[in-house]
């Protein structure tokens, strides 16, 4: 399978494996290797050397860039961008000589970001239009809009729908806190608990 006469494209050096589903107008680059029963949703765009296990589902505008290891368990919902040399786990107890593995589910809601170098430890939930620093270890759920970084990754704030950190709070009630975006001028409403959470590690 190439794609080449395809509405997707698949570079020649790719790997494409039986019963997988690519939607319109995805391109899969270099050495890319995606196996069977992947479905990838329309307007991907997959790096070099990108892996992408058994049955993962990957959905529509999702930007994986190079060496982005995508494992079996592991679902991206629309929208989501994975920077380069990312990886996910999918075993909270590997062992290379036991033959009975127990894959742990891990969930990438719509918008999420994922920088360079960062590993998302299996059994979490990265919520809608988070964002996980560079060379974080995330290790347990990150709330919608959620700016997480370090090792493990700690909740360090909020951003925008366009990615810049929200600063500017212009409402506070008891369920929850509406930031102005000083970037884009959006309104984003934050939970009240999950902004406690934030406030708790100050």
């Amino acid at each position: 399978m190439n794609g080449q006469d395809k509405k997707y494209f698949v570079h020649p050096t790719a790997i494409v494996e039986e019963d997988v589903e690519i939607g319109e107008g995805t391109r899969i680059w270099h050495h890319a290797h995606i196996r069977k029963g992947a479905k990838i949703g329309k307007n991907c765009n997959f790096g070099k050397d990108v892996y992408v296990d058994t049955d993962v589902r990957i959905g529509n505008n999702v930007k994986l860039e190079n060496r982005v290891s995508v494992f079996h368990g592991v679902t991206i919902e629309d929208d989501v961008f994975v920077g380069p040399h990312a990886t996910f786990t999918n075993d909270m107890y590997p062992r290379a000589f036991l033959s009975e593995w127990e894959v742990v589910p891990t969930l990438v809601k719509k918008g999420a970001s994922i920088g360079a170098g960062a590993v998302i430890v299996c059994g979490t939930t990265l919520g809608e239009y988070s964002m996980v620093a560079a060379g974080a270890v995330v290790t347990k759920d990150v709330p919608p809009f959620g700016l997480v970084m370090g090792v493990p990754a700690h909740l360090k704030g909020f951003v925008c729908y366009c990615g810049h950190p929200l600063k500017t709070i212009i409402e506070k009630n008891e369920t929850t806190v509406k930031y102005k975006c000083d970037k884009c001028g959006k309104i984003v409403e934050i939970p009240m608990n999950d902004y406690k959470k934030l406030e708790s590690q100050k």
